[in-house]
C-alpha cells in the first residue's frame, strides 16, 4: 500500500488518461507508474509476525495451584479433576466452574 504524501490518503491504481498512475482520491496527487529493470510486478507481501497472546485464564500456571476433586471425565472416564472457579459473567449469574482431568489433562467446564 501507497499513501499520500500530501494527505495521507491510500493511492490507488488509475489508467484515466491511458497511463499507469498511483492516484489520490482526496487530492489532484498523481504518481506515474513506470517499469523498473528487473521489477516486473507492481505488487509486494509482507509476511506480519503474529503477536503472542496472552492466557487470560492463567493457563497451566493456574493448574499448578487447583483442588481436585471427584468428577467424571468425558473423555477417558476416570473419575478425578483438578478444578477452579471463575465470575465470568454478571454477578447474579453462577460462577463457571474449569476441570481438567488428573489422567489425561482433558479440559471442560459447568455452568
Amino acid at each position: 500500500m501507497l499513501f499520500c504524501p500530501t494527505c495521507a490518503n491510500i493511492l490507488v491504481i488509475s489508467a484515466d488518461t491511458g497511463v499507469n498512475k498511483w492516484a489520490c482520491n482526496s487530492c489532484a496527487y498523481e504518481f506515474p507508474i513506470t517499469k523498473q529493470v528487473g521489477f516486473s510486478k507492481m505488487t509486494s507481501r509482507t509476511r506480519l509476525k503474529r503477536k503472542e497472546i496472552d492466557d487470560v485464564l492463567g493457563g497451566d500456571e493456574m493448574w499448578k495451584h487447583a483442588d481436585q476433586t471427584q468428577a467424571s471425565c468425558d473423555k477417558c472416564n476416570f473419575n478425578a479433576a483438578y478444578f477452579y472457579q471463575l465470575q465470568i459473567r454478571s454477578a447474579d449469574e453462577p460462577m463457571t466452574t474449569f476441570y481438567r482431568c488428573v489422567q489425561c489433562a482433558h479440559q471442560w467446564r459447568e455452568n
